[in-house]
């Protein structure tokens, strides 16, 4: 099928996923079609597949590119030595890249179920690699006896989960900066698990 005029593979390759993941986020997966993507874009329905072989390979290519991004902008963090500094630094990127993104996040955590076997396999991996990074921070901090924790994968999940909630509410033009906010949030992770300081 050929593309609509002024179309260009890498332009238009982003702007359906830029399209999907509007109507996905606001919408749901399921209650989004592929004609709707398409027109939010502004080419024909049958020009999507020139992009994507379907709507679940969509789904997952939202997911995946979120996940290996996120991934890639953490492992270009320096690494503290400091258990204590190591976790403030977590806290404050996991805030900062995620503040920017809330669509992407409302996806990768609400459409999780709508994943083949496959896919949801490949997105945990992932997953499990980012949470990686905060649970070794923990177990390293636990060793050190900087905190005091009585589960570190259990704490891990807690401190993630209380850190990515702020892209629910957070508004720039609210009583607090970006920076405000993450610098809270990190003086409320390092008190979760019980930092000595």
């Amino acid at each position: 099928m050929a593309r609509k005029a002024g179309s260009h593979a890498e332009t238009t390759g982003p702007r359906v996923r830029a399209a999907a993941q509007r109507l996905i986020a606001r919408h749901g997966y399921a209650a989004v079609s592929m004609r709707q993507i398409a027109a939010e874009v502004g080419v024909q329905a049958g020009a999507l597949y020139l992009y994507t072989p379907d709507k679940q390979t969509l789904l997952f290519d939202l997911m995946r590119i979120h996940m290996e991004e996120l991934l890639a902008a953490c492992a270009a963090l320096p690494a503290p030595a400091d258990p204590c500094a190591a976790l403030e630094q977590f806290a404050r990127f996991h805030i900062g890249y995620h503040i920017d993104r809330p669509e992407a996040v409302f996806i990768a955590y609400m459409e999780l179920r709508n994943l083949s076997p496959e896919n949801f396999a490949a997105i945990e991996d992932l997953r499990r690699r980012y949470e990686q990074r905060l649970a070794t921070i923990l177990a390293e901090g636990v060793a050190q006896g900087s905190f005091a924790l009585p589960d570190v994968r259990l704490a891990t999940r807690a401190v993630i989960a209380m850190l990515t909630g702020v892209t629910n509410w957070f508004r720039d033009m609210g009583p607090l900066t970006r920076d405000e906010v993450a610098a809270c949030y990190a003086d409320m992770a390092l008190r979760a698990v019980g930092a000595a300081r």
